[in-house]
């Protein structure tokens, strides 16, 4: 599975202390340079950009085709890290595009890429069992103590479809013990 991302769904990870789910979800994570310029070149986050650094499942990828980036950034009004992410995806015909930003979302998806954010990320970690309903709830609980904004709507459909899967599995434990 190709998988490239964006700044956001990573910082918002790092920030839960979850940003291993993206290695044990795709194995690899393409970042192109800009993302990685955003998420290591602010001196006020040493620790964060260590961290970074030491992520060998992120590999850093140049786009090759710089007109491409600028127009999107003159067109779109996105940064530089979301127009490299995008071209990033589309020319490594990525199964899926880590993007959280509307305005990228909209240029993605009209570009015919597959796009999914840090909520869809947990959503899939939940379903591989990789975090537990109570996981997932810490995770978005560091997302709002560090300011990273969620709107309730998704936290919402997030939370109705672990309490779907969290009754599925009680029934089946159910129907189960009693050999039905």
């Amino acid at each position: 599975m190709i998988v490239v991302s964006d700044t956001t769904p990573i910082i918002s990870l790092m920030k839960a202390g979850q940003l291993v789910i993206l290695q044990k979800l795709f194995e690899v994570v393409y970042i192109p340079k800009a993302v990685f310029s955003e998420l290591t070149k602010n001196s006020a986050y040493k620790e964060e950009t260590k961290a970074i650094q030491a992520c060998g499942f992120l590999l850093v990828e140049e786009v090759e085709n710089g007109k491409s980036v600028i127009i999107l950034r003159k067109l779109m009004g996105l940064d530089a890290g979301e127009s490299e992410a995008i071209i990033l995806a589309d020319e490594k015909q990525s199964d899926v595009l880590l993007m959280d930003e509307h305005k990228g979302r909209q240029a993605a998806k009209g570009l015919g890429i597959t796009i999914t954010g840090t909520i869809g990320i947990l959503a899939q970690a939940f379903d591989e069992g990789l975090m537990t309903q109570k996981d997932v709830e810490a995770c978005i609980g560091k997302f709002k103590e560090n300011h990273i904004r969620i709107s309730e709507k998704l936290y919402q459909i997030l939370q109705e479809h672990m309490n779907k899967a969290e009754n599925k599995s009680n029934l089946n434990s159910f129907l189960h013990r009693c050999k039905i």
